[in-house]
C-alpha cells in the first residue's frame, strides 16, 4: 500500500464482478489506502459485506465519495424507475436487484457504471488511454465486453454498450456455430475463452499460437474492430481481460486483419501509420477494473462540485 502524505480525501471504489468484488480506498493507483476481497454471493449477502467494509473504512479513513462498476446489463438511466438496478442477467437473485439503494444512505456522491467502462475511465485516467478523448477498451476473457469512451463520456442511451454482442460474418469456410446462447455467432460467441474451449476442445492456455482455432478468434476481435473504428470513432482500442492480455501474439494478427478489413476506408491510412498505437494492451493490467470504480468515484466527487 502507498499513501501519500498529501493525497486529497479518499475515495472507495467497488468493482462488483459476478464471481468477486474488489473494493479500494484512495485516490488513485499511487494513492491506495486499503484494498480487499469480497465473495460475490447472492446480492443482500454481497452488499451487507460490503456496507461492512465500508463501516470501517468511514472509521478509519472517512472517503468522500463511492464509485461502483458492476456486472451487468444494468439501468444506467436516472430517469428510468429502475435505476441502479441489474437487469435480466443469468446470475441468480440479482435480476431487479437495486445496487445503489444501499449505497444512498452514506449521504455521498455515488458514480455508477458498468464494470467495462470504469476501466476504460480508469485508462483514460492513469494508463494506455491517457490524453486521449476517445477510445475503446475491449475485455476478452469469460465474455467479451466493450468501453467505448466517446468525448471523455462513457456511451449511453436507451442502455449501455453491448459491443461484444455484435453479429459479425464468421470466417469463409468456418462452421464454428459459436457459443453465446442469445445470438449464437456474435463477437463474444466466437472468440470469448469459452468459445475457444467449445472449438478446441482444449481451454486458450493450452493451445499453441499456431493453432487453427486461434483464426476464428482474430476474425471475430478483427470484426468488432471495424465496426468501433466505423461507429465510435477510437483513437486508439486496448485488448485487455485474460485472454486479451495472455495471449500476446493475438496483437499483430488482430491489428494487419482489421488494416485488411478496412481495405484503405475512411480513416484507414490514419489508423495504418500508427497501427502499433492503435491497438495495444491496457497500461493498468488486471488493475484497471477496480481502479475503473475509483475513477468512477472521482468522476462523481467532482460533478458534485461544480
Amino acid at each position: 500500500m502507498n499513501r501519500s502524505a498529501k493525497s486529497a480525501p479518499p475515495k472507495v471504489g467497488i468493482e462488483l464482478g459476478g464471481t468477486k468484488c474488489v473494493m479500494m480506498l484512495g485516490t488513485g493507483p499511487d494513492d491506495i489506502h486499503a484494498e480487499a476481497r469480497i465473495e460475490t454471493l447472492g446480492p443482500r449477502q454481497t452488499m451487507d459485506a460490503i456496507d461492512d467494509l465500508l463501516r470501517q473504512w468511514w472509521d478509519r479513513h472517512g472517503f468522500e465519495a463511492v464509485g461502483v462498476a458492476s456486472f451487468g446489463p444494468l439501468d444506467l438511466d436516472p430517469r428510468s424507475p429502475t435505476h441502479g438496478c441489474v437487469v435480466n442477467t443469468p446470475k441468480p437473485g440479482w435480476s431487479g436487484f437495486d445496487i445503489l439503494r444501499p449505497l444512498r444512505s452514506w449521504a455521498v456522491p455515488v458514480g455508477f457504471d458498468t464494470d467495462v467502462n470504469g476501466s476504460a475511465l480508469a485508462e483514460g485516467r492513469w494508463g494506455a488511454a491517457r490524453g486521449l478523448a476517445s477510445f475503446a477498451y475491449v475485455t476478452v476473457g469469460t465474455g467479451i465486453g466493450v468501453g467505448s469512451i466517446v468525448d471523455g463520456r462513457s456511451v449511453r442511451g436507451l442502455g449501455h454498450s453491448e459491443a461484444g454482442h455484435l453479429r459479425i460474418p464468421r470466417p469463409p469456410g468456418s462452421t464454428f456455430a459459436g457459443v453465446c446462447p442469445f445470438h449464437g455467432d456474435c463477437v463474444e460467441g466466437l472468440a470469448s475463452g469459452p468459445a475457444v474451449l467449445a472449438h478446441a476442445g482444449v481451454p486458450a492456455e493450452q493451445l499453441s499460437a499456431a493453432d487453427a482455432a486461434w483464426d476464428v478468434v482474430v476474425a471475430a476481435l478483427a470484426a468488432l474492430c471495424h465496426n468501433l473504428v466505423l461507429t465510435t470513432a477510437p483513437e486508439r482500442i486496448l485488448l485487455g481481460g485474460g485472454l486479451g492480455m495472455g495471449q500476446p501474439h493475438l496483437l499483430p494478427r488482430i491489428r494487419a486483419a482489421l488494416l485488411a478489413s478496412l481495405n484503405g476506408y475512411g480513416v484507414a491510412d490514419r489508423i495504418a501509420a500508427v497501427i502499433d498505437d492503435f491497438i495495444v494492451q491496457p497500461g493498468l493490467g488486471h488493475r484497471a477494473g477496480p481502479l475503473g470504480a475509483l475513477a468512477l468515484a472521482i468522476n462523481a466527487r467532482e460533478a458534485a462540485s461544480r
